[in-house]
């Protein structure tokens, strides 16, 4: 899927053990206070200097690090047992959480996903690798600190008056902690110990594979028809005139949905999905098997079991039965848009002997379809969402909305020069709540999705001051060309919404844990709510006012509005049907069982999951889906906070999708809350009453 929430640092894993996904510290020593207070940002310069720019300073920030954190946690396992406290036991843990340590490798984890600079990305990769192994023995698996915590727990906490979050954060890390083994004999928790090193290694050279894959193809111009010549034009040539077509999203979206030449899409589509293969079929296949061992010395039957037994769906069972009901209701609709598809073909176009749609086909068939059907011309759309005023219009929402007040600083010394800094603050107080850095255009090497990360919770120090959040957010928009400025798609101000729906969850969910800060949710709820807030765009007042077009600074006209929402469910039906095959995929790889043919499970599931559209033997998209190792067993997790997402949605659209009031409630009752209760319960203490499925079955036209 093209928006990810939020890339999850292939090292934090190790720290779920704990409580604490790591994607919450990076702050330079030039900048702490002392070393028994929080680290915090005062200024863009503060935020530009989280990141190291040589090799040197990769490594020495790494070492440094290592070594005060080895410290810290010594001296909390050093404290005698009738001293014991929450503050010095449990908050210490958590002020690890922005230690050095992790200031170190979520800078140096963002410079390999970023920097353009071969030899930084190396260093830091090989740094990534060495800090991966001191997490596993320091703090992961350390039986040591297991044991401080369990003698406070039952110790001086039985005594203690403490906060329901409190409790809370106290129940799920000793939780997480016996999920890594730490209840297991010596000799197990080493083989466990081993196990995740290996594991955490493969799955960074996973991301890092795909994330490194520069693959093209090269075509003729006559093979580029039906493409707008602006784009032809900013397109990189050959030696000798050929024209280079990448894979980075912008440039493989246009052309399988514009490019009327077959043989063209084909060979694109073929490039795209086979990116990071055949050098991720063994890392993916390791992953797997080490994953299911792991699992069952923990004493699970399968990792599915494991990584789903602290979600909110428990188990793998009761996600299959809502991957099963679903289908089932999808499948009706998804046949109907497909019959509409095929009874008017674009010229050139032909099914499959089996009367399917080739997938290089499908959104070439489907643009091809609106255009004639709806008058919608996704290309004249992207005229009214210039990038930059764009950007304008979705901050004035959220100001509106969120009662914030964006500020854009100048920023100099990133590690590129097209990052931008947007500094956040509350309006009623002028209250500074954090820095948002955005680099939001393609290049090589580049991680190549959209994403969000959390660099600074929004939390407090030990005075109980704020402190300030900082996040980030990549995407992989169409740059701007001589004639005309970067203009985005639908798709892409949608994961505009998307990921700065995250970034605002990070800075508006400030907690006295954090830990449980912002994003540091449950996984199959934190989608929530960055799905709910692309929901913004189905409004017609909000669409006049994010839309502006290019030349003449009009906003999308009405008729054309109405045509673009009468499209809503198009396609939900098809849609649907490829997010449940890709949550089946991740579940039939995490089952029972060491060994998989990963290809022969992910052609299953095509075939029988989307019966409409043929398969590619050439496709190998399983070695760049990147989910299967940042979100496990759990990519059902989009769907599944989809139906919250629409539910409160509905609640909130009653009132007003501007009305600061609702606004209000819902930053109280349910982002502003972090992790720090069950989602349910924040979902309930919203709604008034329980959550259902009704609004998500509507808005997707699927409850007819």
């Amino acid at each position: 899927m093209k928006r990810l929430m939020y890339k999850k640092i292939a090292w934090s894993l190790l720290f779920t053990a704990i409580g604490v996904i790591i994607s919450v510290g990076a702050l330079s020593s030039a900048i702490k206070e002392d070393d028994h207070q929080m680290y915090r940002v005062n200024s863009q310069e503060d935020v530009i200097k989280l990141f190291p720019k040589t090799v040197k300073a990769i490594e020495q920030l790494a070492s440094e690090s290592m070594a005060k954190t080895q410290l810290d946690i010594q001296a909390l396992i050093e404290l005698s047992a009738d001293k014991r406290t929450f503050a010095n036991t449990f908050k210490a843990l958590d002020r690890i959480s922005l230690s050095d340590f992790a200031i170190a490798a979520n800078a140096i984890e963002i410079i390999e996903m970023v920097s353009p600079d071969k030899d930084l990305r190396d260093a830091a990769h090989n740094a990534i690798i060495k800090m991966q192994e001191f997490s596993v023995d320091y703090l992961g698996n350390n039986r040591q600190l297991y044991q401080a915590l369990k003698e406070y727990v039952d110790g001086n906490a039985t005594k203690d008056t403490l906060a329901v979050s409190d409790w809370y954060y106290i129940n799920k890390t000793m939780d997480d902690f016996k999920r890594n083994g730490l209840d297991l004999p010596d000799d197990q928790l080493e083989k466990i110990k081993a196990l995740n090193k290996e594991l955490s290694a493969l799955e960074l050279n996973f991301s890092t594979n795909v994330a490194q894959d520069n693959s093209t193809i090269t075509v003729a111009q006559d093979q580029l028809q039906g493409l707008e010549s602006d784009f032809i034009e900013s397109l990189k040539k050959t030696e000798d005139g050929q024209y280079i077509l990448g894979c980075d999203y912008p440039t493989y979206m246009n052309v399988m949905q514009n490019c009327s030449v077959e043989s063209t899409r084909k060979e694109l589509f073929t490039a795209f999905n086979n990116r990071a293969y055949p050098i991720n079929e063994p890392v993916l296949r390791d992953i797997i098997a080490k994953r299911h061992q792991l699992a069952v010395m923990l004493g699970f039957d399968t990792y599915a079991d494991l990584d789903l037994s602290n979600q909110m769906v428990k188990t793998p069972e009761k996600a299959e039965q809502f991957i099963k009901e679903l289908a089932a209701k999808s499948g009706v609709k998804a046949q109907q848009e497909f019959e509409q598809l095929v009874s008017d073909l674009p010229e050139g176009t032909t099914l499959t002997s089996d009367n399917k749609i080739k997938p290089w086909d499908f959104a070439f068939v489907a643009n091809y379809y609106k255009k004639k059907h709806f008058d919608i011309d996704e290309n004249v759309i992207a005229q009214y969402f210039p990038m930059e005023k764009t950007v304008k219009g979705l901050l004035d929402i959220y100001q509106q909305f969120f009662g914030l007040v964006f500020k854009e600083q100048s920023v100099q010394g990133a590690w590129h020069e097209d990052v931008k800094l947007v500094q956040v603050y509350k309006a009623h107080d002028n209250a500074l709540l954090g820095y948002l850095l955005l680099d939001l255009y393609p290049r090589a090497n580049k991680y190549s999705h959209a994403c969000h990360v959390t660099i600074i919770p929004a939390t407090y120090d030990e005075q109980g001051k704020a402190i300030s959040g900082t996040s980030l957010v990549i995407a992989n928009f169409p740059k701007s060309t001589e004639s005309k400025p970067s203009l985005l798609k639908r798709s892409d101000v949608k994961t505009f919404f998307h990921e700065f729906g995250h970034a605002l969850h990070a800075l508006l969910g400030r907690t006295q844990i954090a830990s449980l800060a912002g994003t540091h949710v449950k996984r199959d709820f934190v989608e929530m709510p960055s799905q709910m807030l692309e929901e913004w765009l189905s409004d017609a007042d909000v669409l006049k006012q994010v839309s502006s077009h290019y030349q003449t600074g009009a906003p999308l006209p009405d008729d054309l509005i109405k045509r673009t929402l009468d499209l809503k469910n198009f396609d939900s039906g098809t849609f649907v049907q490829r997010q449940l095959m890709l949550s089946s995929l991740a579940l039939e790889y995490y089952k029972a069982g060491e060994q998989k043919d990963m290809y022969k499970i992910y052609k299953n599931l095509s075939k029988t999951m989307r019966p409409m559209v043929a398969f590619e033997d050439a496709d190998h998209m399983y070695a760049s889906f990147g989910h299967l190792t940042g979100y496990g067993a759990k990519y059902y997790g989009y769907m599944w906070s989809k139906v919250f997402a629409l539910d409160l949605f509905a609640q909130i659209k009653k009132h007003g999708l501007l009305n600061p009031e609702i606004g209000k409630k819902y930053v109280h009752h349910v982002i502003g809350k972090g992790g720090s209760d069950d989602p349910m319960v924040l979902l309930q203490s919203f709604l008034g009453r329980e959550p259902n499925q009704q609004a998500f079955l509507q808005d997707l036209g699927l409850n007819a």
